[in-house]
């Protein structure tokens, strides 16, 4: 390092200079080397020798253990090298071997700012294009903040101070925690009311996680909340995971002796799903390497140390220390500190240093008062020999200079040292931890000059600083913060003033890192608005961190935060080798929980019998006569067992109690994660948009199957909820047998809008009695959806959720449906008469109005598609949004139903989902006068349109590319007249191979008969006629 070789002494010993070399001379008589002379010199102070050996067993020893490694090293039973290759072989740290020594190792997160760097120009490339895109700022934007309980510790310190931060420039929060605990109070007296979610081995409380721009987690035990975003349709949500802990990073040396490559999978996995993994210092990302799939950041700045230190002090109040360890009012004690990593030159730096603090015996009566205690990973006994060797040849007394590892109690060697001193010269990212801790004791600090101390330590006022390319410059303020063999009056000054701002270091960078993360990685919908800038930020809340909220609540709650995650990941670890320790050995556990139950000789025994039987009835079968038929019977007979057999199939119970019924309501997902917001009621049916994610043991139907075009991700993602019923309306009459049809998204019931018992009675008896006849009923209200706070009319709302596009984009592609001239207003009237309109695609009415309305939306999507699809599927940015969405014209698609059936002069009835009470909206009177476009949305005209179109494909077969004849049937009178002519071909076809086939049976020469056969009597008889 440049810092440690210019620290050096230019002086050298008399007997290692240099000498000039006598040119002209043999080999033999060459002048002996420097090393030559020194050994065989017969002068030498015995001494000397003494010191010599010292350092060089000193530099070999420290040689070897300083080599460049990985910071979760610890001393165990395997070896250094052991340790490396091992995580080398897991990509931790593998190209650490290319590290000159004492060069210092650089977090820096080139993806995530390459990233960031890539999205804003792409944001800026977009706002210049054709369509223009605003933003209406409805809402604010809304943030899930999940802990792993409520528990006073500086982790909920941190998070609650982040918090109100957030809250204070615009965002909205829910808190949520995994257990509950005394810090309730605090976080409600900031305006969060904490739920508290009930967990064994999955969330059981159902959270529609798609009502957030992004999900803070916070410790590694809330890792249980990203296995379950880790499933459809929650994988888009933006996770911003804070990781304050090191525990599990020192559990990965164990992961990999013991082979346990699945648990490092599972966690390695759930690191992937985080969008952002922020830590506190730039330590941890480099612990956790092994996790690293580039989305980790640091943001410097956490409460810990202040929080251990104030703990420290509370509980140790009125204990001397001091004397407790043996140490008299007179000693000195000075605190060596070195860096939190490991690297070659660190032993070098420690000794300037103590060649520094050599001079200050003079300052004491007795050299033995000065007392010096070194902190740092090495705490080998070679080590220590050698320092106690190197502190002699300084001049200190024996045990005057002291070891300590960084694993013992810090605490309290730093509390009963006078000064603390920085020995460490490598520049890092982070304001080094101990240091911290040590001004939050209210200890006075001495370091070099490096540029991420300089910038929190101001030389003289909170701290002294000395240049790492003088050294000797330590001596002389040492000197002067010393007065007779105590800290001077102004030296506690600055201890007291380093303390005050200790306690509340870094504050802002970590608020206004957290602010800058979510600019970067919350993709706003355009009805919410954009929060406040970093600059915005009051300087009240990035000046200390909001102790008053936790200071009269006990931490003491079961324990440190650090022994409650050992805890959890000790439960964790049991309940991972317990599943998964059968399996390897090619039992599963599961399995024979399964099938332990069964009697397996019963089962043996069934069988046989049934065996038996099935052959006796086989034999029987077989001698009984049977009646032959004509060859058109015995088809026919054939074709009808085939049907029969198809038929026939286990049913299950909700499908045999839907049989019959008036309604049903069909439910659209996609992904595991709807699960627990399903129905399982006979009325109820699942559609799933994918075949993956279908639940198990139901009778749910798959999209895809009975649309392949389901099966494109792309449009899967854009028709949503359109996609179901287009698949459903795809020859509806081989799956719906219901005289009604209805739909509900799983949305609603995260939101309480779907159906009650009571509602579902209601809604049944109305659909029964036609009690309004050909109606539109519907039970999720615009006017009270989250998006539409200020309860703004359709084309307003439309245009809010929708970029400020809808009126233009829906204008235009009806203007494509119909070839209306560019002139002609084009869009539909919804007037705004103080009624409210469907949303959610929460709506049922009869199947032969949703197959007219499937008509109309199959040619409006296909309009709507010729609009976005080229900007849309090349670049993933579309008119109708203001970032990259997968559901481009979705929001379009949800409202259209209520365009259709006001100007199809269908009845609309809101339907309470609570009460069930029923009431008309727009009634049938009002919309007369020339608001209703009867004649564009009449069955005659959709028809006609539909069957030019079928025509048009079915024909002629355009080189255009259209989605229309990919969403449904083309089936035209032309379609119709070809399968009638098919049929007759066929018919006419089997006539004639029959009749060929019965003239070929009588043309067929037949052979002359050769002559008579007559029997012969029988020899019984011959015998009696011969008597």
């Amino acid at each position: 390092m440049g810092s440690v070789e210019n620290g050096v002494p230019a002086k050298r010993a008399p007997l290692l200079r240099l000498s000039s070399s006598a040119d002209g001379r043999s080999f033999f008589h060459r002048p002996r080397s420097r090393l030559a002379r020194f050994l065989l010199f017969e002068k030498v102070d015995y001494f000397q020798w003494i010191c010599t050996v010292a350092i060089f067993c000193f530099v070999v020893i420290l040689f070897q253990a300083f080599l460049p490694g990985s910071v979760l090293e610890k001393s165990g039973n395997f070896g250094v090298s052991r340790r490396l290759a091992a995580f080398r072989e897991l990509g931790i740290f593998g190209k650490i071997g290319e590290l000159d020594f004492g060069e210092g190792i650089r977090f820096v997160p080139s993806k995530l700012l390459e990233k960031f760097d890539k999205e804003n120009e792409e944001a800026n490339s977009s706002s210049s294009s054709g369509w223009p895109r605003r933003r209406t700022a409805l809402l604010k934007p809304k943030l899930a903040l999940v802990l792993p309980d409520l528990s006073v510790d500086a982790a909920h310190l941190h998070m609650v101070s982040v918090a109100v931060a957030l809250k204070e420039i615009g965002y909205d929060i829910d808190v949520y925690a995994l257990e509950d605990g005394p810090a309730r109070s605090a976080w409600g007296s900031v305006g969060f009311l904490p739920t508290v979610l009930s967990i064994r081995d999955k969330i059981e409380t159902a959270i529609d996680w798609l009502n957030y721009n992004c999900i803070l987690v916070t410790a590694l035990e809330a890792k249980i909340v990203l296995s379950s975003l880790l499933q459809e349709p929650f994988k888009s949500v933006p996770i911003m995971w804070t990781v304050h802990e090191q525990s599990l990073a020192l559990r990965l040396n164990k992961y990999v002796v013991n082979n346990q490559t699945q648990l490092i999978n599972n966690w390695k996995q759930a690191f992937k799903r985080a969008t952002v993994v922020v830590f506190p210092n730039h330590a941890l990302p480099l612990m956790y390497a092994v996790f690293d799939t580039g989305n980790f950041y640091v943001v410097p700045g956490s409460p810990t140390e202040a929080w251990e230190a104030r703990d420290y002090i509370s509980l140790n109040s009125g204990r001397d220390r001091r004397l407790e360890m043996g140490y008299g009012e007179e000693d000195f004690l000075i605190a060596l500190l070195g860096s939190q990593f490991s690297y070659s030159g660190l032993w070098l730096e420690q000794a300037l240093v103590l060649q520094a603090v050599a001079p200050l015996r003079q300052e004491f009566s007795s050299a033995s008062h000065l007392k010096v205690v070194i902190l740092n990973g090495n705490s080998t006994d070679s080590y220590k020999a050698a320092l106690e060797a190197f502190s002699l040849k300084l001049g200190f007394l024996s045990g005057s200079v002291m070891h300590a590892g960084v694993g013992g109690d810090v605490n309290t060697l730093l509390d009963m040292a006078d000064l603390v001193i920085y020995g460490a010269f490598l520049e890092e990212q982070s304001f080094p931890s101990p240091l911290i801790r040590a001004m939050c004791l209210g200890k006075l600090i001495i370091a070099p000059d490096l540029a991420m101390i300089g910038k929190h330590i101001d030389d003289g006022v909170n701290g002294y600083l000395f240049p790492k390319k003088n050294v000797a410059m330590l001596t002389e303020i040492l000197s002067q913060v010393i007065s007779d063999g105590k800290l001077s009056f102004s030296a506690k000054n600055v201890g007291s003033i380093g303390k005050a701002q200790g306690m509340n270091l870094m504050v802002s960078e970590s608020i206004e890192g957290y602010a800058f993360l979510l600019e970067h990685i919350v993709k706003l919908p355009s009805e919410a608005a954009s929060p406040k800038t970093v600059a915005e930020i009051p300087s009240r809340l990035k000046e200390e961190w909001l102790w008053y909220l936790l200071e009269d609540l006990t931490s003491r709650n079961g324990g440190d935060r650090e022994s409650r995650l050992d805890d959890v990941l000790d439960e964790m670890e049991r309940q991972w080798n317990a599943t998964y320790l059968d399996s390897s050995f090619g039992t599963g556990g599961v399995i024979e929980e399964v099938f332990s139950p069964i009697n397996w000789a019963e089962e043996k025994l069934i069988e046989m019998l049934n065996t038996r039987k099935r052959l006796e009835e086989d034999e029987l079968k077989d001698r009984t006569d049977q009646a032959h038929g004509t060859w058109e019977e015995v088809y026919r007979n054939a074709k009808k067992a085939d049907r029969a057999r198809n038929e026939v199939h286990e049913r299950d119970d909700k499908e045999l109690e839907r049989t019959g019924q008036p309604l049903c309501i069909y439910e659209p997902y996609f992904g595991e994660g709807t699960w627990p917001f399903l129905h399982h009621k006979s009325l109820y049916r699942g559609i799933g948009l994918s075949n993956k994610g279908r639940r198990p043991g139901g009778d749910d139907i798959v999209a895809s199957s009975r649309l392949p075009l389901l099966s494109d991700s792309y449009y899967r993602d854009v028709l949503a909820e359109h996609g179901a019923f287009f698949a459903l309306a795809n020859r509806i009459d081989r799956i719906h047998k219901s005289a009604w049809i209805g739909f509900q998204s799983w949305r609603a019931a995260a939101r309480k809008v779907s159906l009650s018992k009571r509602a579902e009675s209601v809604l049944v008896e109305s659909v029964e009695s036609r009690k309004h006849g050909d109606t539109l009923y519907f039970w999720a209200r615009m006017d009270e959806d989250p998006r539409n706070p200020t309860r703004q009319d359709f084309w307003s709302f439309c245009d809010s959720i929708n970029a400020g596009n809808c009126r233009s984009a829906v204008s235009e592609a009806i203007q494509r449906m119909y070839g209306i001239r560019d002139g002609f207003d084009s869009l539909p009237p919804m007037p705004a008469d103080g009624n409210t309109w469907s949303v959610m695609h929460c709506w049922a009415l009869p199947t032969r109005s949703f197959l007219e309305y499937v008509m109309f939306s199959r040619m409006f999507v296909d309009a709507l598609d010729a609009q976005m699809y080229e900007e849309h599927h090349q670049s993933g940015r579309c008119a109708l949004t203001l970032s990259k969405d997968r559901h481009c014209y979705s929001r379009v698609l949800e409202l259209m139903v209520n365009v259709w059936a006001y100007h199809s002069a269908r009845r609309m009835v809101y339907v309470d989902p609570e009460t069930g009470a029923m009431e008309e909206q727009h009634q049938l009177k009002g919309r007369r006068g020339g608001r209703m476009w009867v004649k564009w949305f009449s069955p005659a005209t959709l028809k006609s349109m539909d069957e030019d179109l079928a025509e048009e494909w079915d024909s002629d077969r355009p080189d255009r590319r259209s989605l229309w004849p990919l969403t449904g049937e083309v089936y035209w009178q032309g379609v119709y007249e070809r399968e009638r002519s098919m049929r007759h071909q066929q018919k006419e076809r089997r006539k004639k191979q029959s009749k060929d086939k019965i003239r070929r049976i009588k043309s067929r020469a037949r052979q002359k008969t050769l002559g008579k056969y007559i029997k012969p009597p029988p020899e019984d008889d011959f015998n009696s006629t011969a008597v």
